[in-house]
């Protein structure tokens, strides 16, 4: 399991008791401190930016900078200063943010940040003592992707069956399927009848071509073996090889199964799924508001602290 960012703090003193060191060596001794396993060490964040452990270290040298338990010397690498050694002897001590507060530096740290920010109070409040800053963000934006997701998939079911076949199609040719056709795609008119709902055309002339299946379903009325054969009939009497089935409830296991056995590919895409792809392609919804998070340019302010 990855340490929280406030176990961290001991370690990334102890990384440079000796001598400075590189952040990104502090990383690694300090995965291999914590027996973290490969997958472990490789865990992004959300973002895919940065590793969760990296993310973590990075933070925890940061409060310890504004702390006055290190500095940083140059690009990338940092040393500890004569109150930072004081701790790192001191084993008693339990090194988090609440011990941090103690220094009138941290203290400013904290202020000169909520001065910037009207709302910190009220943040603190909401976030994880285990979590960085990054994570908390990160946190924040999956609860309201969460949130989108049940109010479209709420707006889908209230839909009509037209409707929801011309979305379905949309969310396809938005996903890059029928390539730049405008035409590519569209929707049959044939709700209802376990045959095929919509046609995508993979190149110009409709040679090669994806047939779509949309069930409207409800939460409690789950998509199950007899609909997907239904559909590989479907596929069958048209010569077709590739079939998407859309539904805005689940299928059940006999229906995966099902899926998986019968020679056509069939894709199922359950509402969970197509919620998170109609955010992902902004079919049904679209960007409130674009938060552009930043980090110091460490390399720009090298010669100032050479």
């Amino acid at each position: 399991m990855i340490p929280d960012y406030q176990t961290l703090m001991r370690p990334v003193l102890e990384c440079a008791r000796e001598e400075p060191r590189k952040i990104s060596e502090a990383v690694e001794d300090i995965s291999d401190h914590f027996q973290l396993s490969g997958d472990e060490r490789q865990q992004l964040l959300p973002s895919g930016k940065q590793t969760t452990i990296a993310n973590r270290v990075h933070w925890a040298r940061s409060y310890l900078k504004q702390a006055g338990l290190v500095r940083n010397i140059r690009r990338g690498w940092y040393e500890l200063t004569e109150r930072g050694k004081k701790v790192l002897d001191d084993p008693s001590i339990s090194l988090d943010v609440k011990y941090l507060e103690q220094f009138a530096e941290f203290q400013d740290f904290r202020s000169r940040t909520k001065e910037t920010d009207d709302n910190a109070d009220h943040a603190s409040e909401n976030t994880s003592p285990s979590y960085t800053p990054d994570e908390d963000l990160q946190a924040a934006h999956r609860k309201l992707d969460n949130a989108l997701a049940v109010t479209l998939l709420d707006a889908v079911r209230s839909s009509s069956p037209a409707f929801f076949e011309h979305l379905i199609v949309e969310l396809l040719i938005a996903m890059g399927y029928g390539g730049t056709s405008q035409d590519a795609g569209r929707a049959l008119g044939q709700s209802g009848d376990n045959g095929v709902d919509g046609v995508i055309d993979q190149d110009p002339l409709g040679v090669d071509q994806i047939y779509l299946q949309a069930k409207r379903y409800g939460t409690g009325n789950s998509v199950g073996s007899s609909d997907i054969r239904d559909f590989f009939g479907a596929l069958s009497l048209k010569k077709a090889t590739k079939g998407i089935f859309v539904t805005t409830s689940h299928f059940t296991n006999s229906a995966k199964q099902t899926a998986n056995d019968l020679g056509t590919r069939i894709v199922l895409i359950d509402g969970v799924q197509l919620a998170r792809l109609m955010i992902k392609y902004n079919v049904g919804c679209r960007d409130k508001e674009i938060l552009h998070i930043k980090q110091i340019d460490e390399g720009y302010f090298e010669e100032a602290t050479d």
